[in-house]
């Protein structure tokens, strides 16, 4: 099991990332950002990537501490974050260390694991002692958000693999390359609610030559009551499960999101 998701042996994701039209568009920052200044902070982001979610918190006054165990992912972040005013910056602690065991020596307010890094964990043993490891760093009555996707049954059966899919408007990069991605899916493990997938960048570059980038990985499915048995079992009780970021109820739309929020008990 690779805890980054491929972000580091495919370290030319963090290249494109933030130029991705559904990640730049994507509607969870306004309510991560909302969470944290009702929790008042201190902030602790699990799987912060780039700093997609983590440096708009800190624009907005909350300090924020984020962790990630891809080297890749985090050197952009600290890129970004080097050009934003000084009072940003210092409300903002990069930690690279595994989602699954780390100690930082502190508590929070709030712990939040954006846009699905908690599904790269493909066993049950590692999925607790993420949530455990993050039990231990809340202060008694803090909260937790853990974003997952809600699975989509007719997909799940749908036994064509390998085509690839996609209609992403292409990327232009600053330095002239344009990037086309695509995704397939690969294999499926419905014994262990696993798919396997495939992120597949294509590369024009500015002097014409192609390159085909891709970006392989493992991500585990959870249905909600399988997760919501995970939070109890490492100390959490259920307060909010929302459809998606206006707060929706669960079950208004389908499939919508899996948006846990959670007490430390």
């Amino acid at each position: 099991m690779d805890p980054t998701g491929g972000y580091d042996e495919y370290s030319f994701v963090s290249e494109f990332y933030d130029y991705v039209d559904p990640y730049k568009e994507r509607p969870d920052v306004a309510f991560y950002i909302d969470e944290a200044r009702r929790s008042g902070g201190p902030v602790l982001e699990i799987g912060c990537g780039t700093g997609r979610v983590l440096i708009p918190t800190a624009r907005a006054g909350v300090e924020i501490v984020g962790l990630d165990l891809a080297e890749a992912m985090l050197a952009t972040c600290q890129e970004t974050l080097a050009k934003e005013p000084e009072d940003v910056i210092q409300r903002t602690k990069l930690i690279n260390a595994d989602m699954c065991d780390f100690e930082l020596g502190r508590k929070f307010s709030l712990a939040t694991i954006p846009f699905r890094p908690f599904q790269h964990l493909l066993t049950t043993d590692a999925q607790l002692a993420c949530l455990q490891s993050i039990h231990r760093h809340l202060e008694d009555g803090g909260r937790l958000i853990v974003d997952l996707f809600n699975p989509n049954l007719s997909i799940l059966i749908e036994k064509e693999f390998e085509a690839e899919w996609g209609d992403e408007p292409e990327i232009q990069m600053p330095d002239g390359r344009r990037v086309v991605r695509r995704m397939r899916r690969t294999a499926h493990d419905p014994f262990h609610q696993v798919n396997h997938v495939e992120i597949i960048y294509y590369v024009t570059h500015p002097d014409g030559r192609e390159e085909r980038l891709v970006h392989a990985f493992k991500m585990r499915y959870l249905f909600r009551y399988e997760a919501e048995h995970l939070l109890h079992r490492a100390g959490f009780e259920m307060e909010n499960l929302y459809a998606d970021y206006d707060r929706k109820p669960y079950g208004s739309i389908y499939p919508g999101e899996l948006i846990f929020v959670a007490l430390k008990r």
